[in-house]
């Protein structure tokens, strides 16, 4: 009663009070009430249907990310078989450089040269493991297997090179020449397949991975004529006192799996044809009396 004889003191309000025609309808307090609960629930059940979705949707958003997160960091700190050899090939032509530069000094320039065909081995190895794994038995037959499926492959004939020389007494840089041009092939592939999008790659190193790639023709050729010219060194190495005939047999044994291996025979059958081409006139000319035992290494090479 207070509430509306304060309203009725208004005088805005006044002709509406004073107009004879305006009816004023009770209203009941049970559809009042009525009204009032059925809005209530509506609302509420609008306010509960409404709050979740954010609520959802922040947690979902939240949980993707997260994986996403999850998903790309192990990816991008993984080290897997790739990143572990380019790692180990990287560090390889490093040293091989090291041994090979006129300016540092002799101790460094022999214990980076040790180190240049150590790493080449191990780096043999686990690429030998990584692509044919171990034998399926321990038996005789089951090795025999393994092994005539691994003798051929590249990474043998580099293995066997690089053990060659670790141990050797005989220090010839030029012997490293192979085993640069076998190092910079796979680190120029490796930038190549895996950082294809980076801008200090595009600034400083595509255009040498784009020539190293587009010259592993060259390289190869350079490899075999390298690892020929070694063998002929050690040949006039026995001549001296610092002479290894269990070292220089060993080489000539590999260099004869090179002509024959399909993935060394086409540069090295090419090399040697050069070289018989160069070599046969002058002896035929100066030195006959070497057909004889020419004639027999060579029956031994193509056997």
């Amino acid at each position: 009663f207070g509430y509306l004889s304060y309203v009725l003191r208004d005088d805005n309000l006044a002709p509406c009070i004073q107009d004879p025609d305006l009816i004023v309808e009770p209203m009941s307090s049970g559809s009042s009430s009525q009204s009032a609960r059925q809005s209530t629930p509506s609302s509420a059940s609008s306010t509960t249907n409404e709050q979740p979705r954010p609520r959802n949707t922040g947690s979902s958003t939240r949980s993707s990310s997260a994986s996403a997160t999850s998903a790309s960091n192990p990816t991008s700190l993984r080290w897997d078989r790739q990143t572990i050899q380019f790692s180990v090939n990287a560090w390889v032509f490093v040293v091989a450089v090291l041994a090979i530069f006129p300016l540092v000094p002799r101790n460094l320039s022999n214990r980076a040269y040790r180190l240049s065909f150590l790493g080449t081995a191990c780096s043999s190895v686990y690429s030998l493991y990584s692509l044919h794994g171990k034998p399926r038995a321990r038996n005789m037959q089951a090795l025999q297997v393994y092994f005539q499926t691994i003798i051929v492959t590249k990474d043998f004939i580099y293995f066997i090179y690089s053990l060659t020389f670790v141990t050797s007494h005989l220090y010839l840089k030029f012997v490293l020449i192979p085993i640069m041009c076998r190092t910079l092939e796979l680190v120029a592939k490796f930038f190549r397949s895996n950082f294809s999008s980076s801008s200090l790659y595009r600034k400083y190193l595509e255009e040498p991975c784009v020539w190293v790639e587009s010259n592993t023709t060259t390289l190869s050729i350079l490899s075999s004529q390298a690892e020929i010219g070694v063998g002929i060194l050690l040949l006039i190495s026995l001549l001296s006192w610092q002479r290894n005939i269990l070292q220089t047999f060993m080489y000539w044994q590999l260099l004869k799996l090179m002509y024959h291996a399909p993935a060394t025979a086409g540069y090295h059958q090419s090399a040697w044809a050069k070289v018989g081409r160069s070599v046969n006139p002058l002896i035929q000319h100066y030195a006959p009396l070497l057909n004889t035992p020419l004639s027999a290494a060579q029956r031994w090479w193509f056997r």
